[in-house]
């Protein structure tokens, strides 16, 4: 398996000499006057103390689209305790802006009834930090971040708070096709895909951040160099997904590590979108690695998930036609060491996945494998051999399955004999906006219960 060190790619560079023509039309919708004034010393708390409403408030909503708009580059735009009406798709273009409230439960902007937006906040800009703060019942996604590098969330809460409803929105956090990512110490609830999204990027970490009530808590797919740790993932369809899929522009996703995460009893219905990818998950999903590569779970406890705890499946397992003839439907080059199972498997959520626990008992192991192998890369044996091999150890007391997907189910193998080895670890995720790496899988430990 290669193991290769951590490398970025240039910053994209956007001019920032003039407006551009989209933030002079918005100005012009807005109907926005001494534009000087607004940029230099605006007084936005007494702004935010006048529109401390829970009614419809585009008034508010004008003027913080405004304070986004005329930002410098380096800009902190600080917002009030206070809940705060908007009822329309905010957007920032501008680079290393930060957005900051006094809390995630304390500043909350509210889009509950919003009447235009397929997002609460769309940011196409480089350098964005969004801290302290809350987003709540958007229309579509909750923030989502497109094309840029450095994107940090820090204590932010995104939250439908009616609950898990086919209804919400998509996505909670959300950057795609994004560099040098960084999710902390965050909350997301009810999203209809997944909580925290990692979508087509590179350089990514997610850490200490807890989802629930989501299809998928969280998601990292088709992207490089993720270092998923300290989540806790409960009360979802799905705890956390590490997918490759076809059909997208950014292909060939490896080089994940999932690690010291909570991840227990992801028993909710699956009430994503019949279109969606998520929608394939069957409820009671542990943490699930499809069709991707060098992968490393390692120090998780993982636990009480109803159809299985871990599965390490191809994309075949989603009866979804491949279409794409540069997309790989296989896994490989995975590698499971050091966590704790238990109490997963007493329930499958799915037919299938009920069939199989008809034909060999319940509950069904720890570890379900679907043995799925591209056959060009097959020795002698029929099995994976030196860095495509899906290698498993250490686990404690979880039990293993092969069941057998290729066969039809038709020889189920409960022997870890063939997945008896191991790779060296992969390297640590190092961004910009943090401190020291996380230890690396050779030294780390799995957490106690929560």
């Amino acid at each position: 398996m290669k193991r290769v060190k951590n490398r970025g790619c240039s910053a994209r560079r956007r001019s920032l000499s003039s407006p551009s023509a989209l933030a002079i039309v918005v100005l012009i919708l807005l109907g926005s006057t001494a534009c000087g004034n607004h940029a230099g010393g605006f007084d936005f708390s007494s702004m935010f103390r006048r529109h401390k409403t829970s009614a419809g408030d585009s008034e508010f909503t004008k003027h913080l689209q405004e304070r986004l708009i005329l930002a410098a580059p380096g800009s902190v735009i600080d917002l009030p305790e206070g809940r705060f009406h908007v009822d329309r798709v905010l957007s920032l273009t501008v680079d290393n802006v930060t957005l900051r409230g006094k809390g995630m439960d304390k500043t909350v902007l509210s889009f509950k009834g919003q009447t235009s937006g397929s997002a609460g906040l769309l940011v196409t800009a480089n350098g964005f930090t969004a801290e302290d703060i809350g987003f709540e019942d958007m229309a579509g996604d909750g923030v989502k971040v497109n094309g840029a590098t450095d994107v940090t969330f820090r204590r932010v809460r995104a939250e439908w708070t009616a609950g898990p409803k086919s209804g919400n929105g998509g996505y909670g956090l959300y950057p795609v096709q994004c560099q040098n990512v960084l999710i902390e110490d965050s909350v997301v609830k009810g999203a209809a895909d997944a909580g925290i999204y990692v979508g087509q990027s590179r350089q990514i970490v997610v850490r200490r951040n807890r989802v629930e009530q989501n299809v998928a808590g969280i998601e990292i797919e088709n992207s490089q160099h993720a270092d998923v740790y300290e989540n806790t993932a409960t009360g979802n369809t799905g705890g956390i997904l590490v997918f490759n899929i076809p059909d997208l522009p950014v292909k060939d996703g490896r080089y994940a590590r999932v690690f010291q995460n909570q991840i227990y009893a992801n028993n909710a219905d699956n009430f994503g979108s019949a279109a969606s990818m998520v929608s394939k998950v069957p409820p009671g999903t542990g943490l699930m690695v499809m069709a991707t590569k060098q992968i490393e779970v390692f120090g998780n406890t993982i636990k009480d998930n109803r159809t299985g705890n871990l599965m390490l499946v191809s994309f075949y397992a989603t009866e979804v036609a491949i279409h794409d003839a540069a997309y790989d439907p296989y896994e490989s080059g995975i590698y499971v060491h050091d966590n704790q199972m238990s109490g997963g498997g007493t329930d499958p959520g799915t037919l299938k996945v009920k069939a199989l626990a008809l034909a060999l008992g319940r509950p069904l192991p720890d570890v379900l494998y679907d043995g799925v192998v591209d056959p060009k890369m097959k020795d002698a044996s029929g099995n994976l051999a030196g860095d495509d091999r899906i290698c498993i150890q250490n686990n404690g007391s979880a039990t293993f399955l092969n069941f057998d997907a290729t066969g039809n189910y038709r020889h189920p193998d409960r022997s870890l004999a063939s997945h008896a080895c191991s790779f060296a670890p992969l390297e640590a995720v190092n961004l910009p906006q943090t401190g020291p790496a996380q230890a690396s899988g050779a030294s780390a430990s799995a957490n106690g219960n929560e």
